[in-house]
């Protein structure tokens, strides 16, 4: 069994059961692309066994803390059968979930989601891409399905001296699937678009915007960076006039379309646009257009802490923008799935953006990921997800735009 030794101090994030060692920290030892390795404190104390990366910043990451432990075939079927059975903790309005969330799962590297009769994972770590055959077979077993696609494209497996590799790893067939979600139906092709092909993880929020549309009768809505519409959908759900929906993906767009359509809603109660978010906001303002519901749900502006600072001013702008544009009394649902933002950072910002658009606001509702994407007390980075619902003040000043 190969080791590494970690540097005078270095230790103090394991003894927590955080699984992450950064390259900086290790003082010698290594191993292969995905080989398990012994990780000792720079004392010689054992701390995890931890599956080694070459070529990622985080250098290893550790499967299990407990050193009598053998990290076999039986230990990744009994962590993702363990994991798909606390998903029944949870009061899932979906036939599309999250069955296994990476480091929250004691799984690092490993995402996979349910869709209907489909399973889809992400293998994007050295050790994943080791043990890729047991995972799929573990997770045939422990659920019963037969089709698993893979969505290994995402940028870092490149980090990890890896290729981008797609297709079904068992069954096949089709790829466009239709879920069921809460009081709505959204259709999604495994095979394109974000993720593993859908935002699971927003599944609550859009049935929030669905009851606050029902209660504060919506009738002119926006939804920015629409992607399928899941939003546009939970809006006219609830019973919302009119909603229209932005988004710089043509593609997108035509499916948020279809699901309108699927969902047996007048075409007349939306307008689509393949357009930039940031300069159609600005136009409203020119024009004098206003909404009572907005929603802001960008993709990724800061992947880590690194890009924070002009991650930060891209979020304000666009939130000072949506505050500017919203009438009293409206709300606006605004999020940040940057890992690199804070809950706390984001608040700030959202803050800032308010006070440079003299707007006020109450601040209704604090959003997270939904629960089938959970964050441990030992990894925070989990929390990548987070959410503001405000509601604009009566009286609040708006300021001239910039």
């Amino acid at each position: 069994m190969k080791s590494i030794r970690l540097k005078e101090g270095k230790e103090r994030s394991l003894l927590r059961r955080h699984p992450w060692i950064f390259d900086g920290a290790i003082a010698k030892g290594g191993g292969d692309p995905g080989e398990t390795v012994r990780v000792d404190s720079h004392e010689g104390r054992f701390l995890g066994w931890a599956a080694f990366s070459p070529t990622s910043r985080i250098r290893a990451r550790v499967w299990s803390f407990d050193e009598a432990e053998q990290i076999d075939a039986s230990f990744f079927t009994a962590r993702i059968t363990a994991a798909i059975r606390a998903r029944a903790l949870f009061d899932i309005q979906s036939d599309g979930l999250r069955l296994v969330h990476g480091e929250s799962d004691g799984l690092p590297g490993l995402v996979v989601d349910r869709y209907g009769d489909t399973l889809v994972a992400q293998f994007s770590s050295c050790g994943t891409e080791r043990w890729k055959r047991v995972m799929v077979d573990a997770l045939l077993a422990a659920t019963g399905l037969t089709r698993l696609y893979e969505r290994s494209d995402a940028s870092v497996r490149a980090l990890e001296g890896l290729p981008e590799a797609t297709g079904w790893l068992a069954g096949s067939g089709d790829t466009g699937i239709t879920i069921a979600e809460h009081d709505w139906k959204l259709s999604l092709d495994v095979a394109e678009g974000h993720k593993t092909g859908f935002y699971l993880d927003q599944r609550d929020s859009r049935q929030k915007f669905a009851s606050y549309a029902k209660r504060l009768k919506f009738k002119r809505v926006l939804n920015c960076y629409c992607y399928t519409g899941g939003f546009t959908v939970a809006a006219l759900a609830g019973g919302a006039e009119h909603v229209t929906s932005i988004d710089s993906s043509g593609p997108a767009i035509e499916r948020a379309i279809a699901n309108v359509a699927l969902n047996g809603f007048d075409a007349s109660r939306t307008t689509m646009r393949d357009a930039d978010v940031n300069a159609a906001l600005r136009q409203y303002i020119k024009d004098g257009v206003t909404f009572d519901a907005i929603v802001l749900d960008p993709p990724k502006f800061a992947p880590t802490v690194a890009h924070a600072e002009r991650a930060a001013r891209a979020y304000k702008d666009i939130n000072r923008l949506a505050l500017t544009l919203l009438e009293a009394g409206g709300a606006l649902f605004t999020y940040s799935c940057s890992g690199g933002i804070s809950a706390d950072l984001f608040h700030k910002i959202v803050a800032g953006a308010g006070l440079d658009a003299g707007v006020d606001a109450f601040i209704s509702e604090r959003m997270g990921g939904a629960p089938d994407h959970p964050m441990t007390v030992t990894f925070p980075e989990g929390e990548y997800l987070k959410g503001l619902v405000l509601i604009k003040k009566q009286g609040s000043g708006l300021a001239a735009p910039v």
